[in-house]
Parts: structure tokens; C-alpha cells; sequence
């Protein structure tokens, strides 16, 4: 499947077929995480219940500390 993640354009393998599941393959060791999915803003509840589709657009933004 073809998607778009942050503005690049990226073929998934069909077991990515929802929102957590790509997050887990991207393996992020963050907490705060913000998930835009077609210029909508998705909470953490729908993670798991939002499939994906060929074309979809998804924006991924996680927080770092720092000083």
C-alpha cells in the first residue's frame, strides 16, 4: 500500500493496515505522540480502531525534551 508519511511518499507492507501498527514499525520510544491523518487530527483512542488506505496522507509529530 502507498501512503504518504510527513510529506514523503512510502510503500507499507498490507499488515500496516491501521495507525498503531505503523507507529509501532516506526518504533517511536516517545509517549507524546500526534497523529494527523488526512488533515484531521486523530487522538490516541482511535489508534487502534482507524485503518489505513492506499493514498492516505498521515503527519506523525513527537516531542523531545531538551535544553
Amino acid at each position: 500500500m502507498n501512503i504518504i508519511v510527513n510529506g514523503q511518499r512510502m510503500e507499507i507492507e498490507d499488515r500496516l493496515n491501521r495507525v498503531d501498527k505503523l507507529l509501532q514499525s516506526f518504533d517511536l520510544q516517545v509517549k507524546t505522540v500526534v497523529v494527523e491523518l488526512n488533515k484531521h487530527i486523530l487522538t490516541r483512542d482511535y489508534h487502534e480502531t482507524t485503518a489505513l488506505r492506499e493514498g492516505d496522507r498521515i503527519e506523525i509529530v513527537h516531542f523531545v525534551g531538551g535544553g
